[in-house]
């Protein structure tokens, strides 16, 4: 690898998007833009890039913490001036600079090594990355010169003037690699725009310098493409999403309709498990070997061992152990952690709570904040009661624990082992273990009230 280092221009406001969050920061497969583009440099064999900032560049530098080095643009005054705050930061001995654009995500890591082996190969002043498009709109025209080199990029809004050059298709994606001494000499010269200084001028000015520029043209358009809309946003998303599922299918895992199901691009699943209609695997969710996921189903940055079942429900930043199930129509929210063999029917609603092994919990109950043990029986109608209206407060359930329908356990409260709570009881004390709790109102039958009552 040439003594190189890469550069992302992370710094504009993305107007088009119209959104208050910066451009580089709205996600594409669970990953802000601008870390995609982070990730090719250092998939490249580059090392950590750096990444130019300016609008919300706080939460830019918060979303890359450790993964960049940052250059500050707190004036949006252009690819030109951006890229010349860059070459301030960089040693003396750098021969080349890779730029590289946060809204163009898909760049792939061994695009970054051609081109930039290519550019030390020919010893040009720059290589600029081209894309062939039918539609070349809203994007600078390559115009070409003798000995198929370029001559100088025409930007759309100029190109517009002349109908040969608004037509041409091969058009300018913003990536390029450039030799620093070169482009050194020529910055500071760069033509102001409305209080901006663009770097496809430098282009023109190399080549005026009698400088060779060369065209590196991109095999497949779609993963230099620029995202500078929300349809660009969702265009891109589904080519991601295409990639991501025909990994996992490289890799053994069914899918029943690629068309309905949704994989960001940092999940793992295993070999042998299906994944079935409108189902969600977000974030960093691990998924072992033969589950059975959805349908109607969302896993978010949970991990899942072999042969866990979910179905039609949502398991958010949990653990669930080999041949667990979940569902129908059950919420695991942060914190949940079931062993091995646990079941959790319909209904079902956990958070912060782990569950031992065999344990099981049927039906419309809420577990929060609590310790249960293996070989529990939840009934239906269960409520562990963990607020107070100022704290959450835990509850315990020892192994072999049999819970009946429709109790409240008041926390802070411990269910021994073997213990049984009766149906129907607000549990507020300790129970001991191979004891039975029970806490509800004496039953008493009055006979003949009902006739009594339909006499007066």
């Amino acid at each position: 690898m040439p003594q190189a280092e890469s550069v992302i221009l992370a710094a504009g406001r993305g107007t088009r998007m119209r959104s208050g969050l910066a451009k580089a920061l709205h996600e594409l497969g669970g990953v802000p833009m601008v870390e995609h583009v982070v990730r090719a440099v250092r998939q490249a064999g580059m090392g950590k890039p750096w990444v130019v900032v300016g609008h919300q560049a706080p939460r830019v530098e918060e979303a890359l913490e450790g993964q960049a080095e940052f250059v500050q643009q707190p004036e949006m005054r252009g690819t030109g001036d951006a890229v010349a705050q860059t070459l301030a930061q960089l040693d003396g001995d750098t021969r080349y600079l890779v730029v590289l654009l946060a809204d163009c995500p898909l760049v792939p890591p061994a695009l970054i090594q051609d081109v930039l082996a290519a550019h030390e190969k020919s010893q040009a002043a720059c290589t600029i990355v081209s894309m062939i498009v039918p539609d070349p709109q809203g994007y600078g025209r390559i115009i070409r010169q003798a000995g198929d080199g370029v001559s100088r990029i025409v930007e759309e809004k100029d190109a517009a003037a002349d109908p040969a050059l608004y037509q041409i298709t091969e058009v300018n994606t913003g990536i390029g690699v450039w030799t620093v001494s070169g482009l050194q000499r020529v910055l500071d010269s760069l033509p102001w725009h409305q209080g901006e200084r663009y770097l496809t001028d430098a282009v023109g000015a190399l080549v005026g310098q009698g400088k060779r520029v060369d065209v590196y043209v991109a095999a497949d358009a779609a993963r230099v493409r620029g995202v500078n809309s929300r349809r660009d946003l969702s265009q891109a998303e589904a080519y991601l999403r295409e990639l991501t599922l025909n990994r996992l299918f490289d890799e053994g895992v069914t899918i029943v309709d690629p068309n309905s199901t949704y994989v960001d691009i940092d999940v793992e699943v295993g070999q042998d498990t299906v994944i079935y209609p409108m189902t969600f695997l977000r974030g960093r969710t691990k998924i072992g070997r033969e589950c059975h996921i959805g349908p109607m189903s969302s896993i978010v940055s949970s991990r899942l061992g072999d042969g866990v079942r979910v179905d039609r429900s949502v398991v958010e930043l949990s653990q669930l152990a080999s041949h667990s199930s979940v569902g129908p129509f059950s919420h695991l929210r942060p914190g949940t952690s079931l062993d091995h063999n646990v079941k959790i029917g319909n209904f079902v609603e956990l958070k912060n709570t782990r569950v031992g092994t065999g344990s099981k919990a049927g039906h419309h109950s809420y577990l929060g904040d609590a310790t249960i043990g293996g070989g529990v029986n939840i009934g239906a109608g269960t409520v562990i009661v963990n607020y107070d209206g100022q704290a959450k407060h835990p509850t315990f359930i020892g192994d072999g624990a049999f819970i009946g329908c429709n109790a409240n356990l008041v926390a802070p409260v411990e269910i021994g082992s073997g213990a049984y709570v009766a149906a129907g009881s607000t549990i507020t004390q300790h129970v001991p273990p191979d004891s039975l709790g029970i806490a509800r109102a004496r039953q008493e039958n009055k006979p003949q009230w009902v006739s009594q009552r339909r006499k007066s």
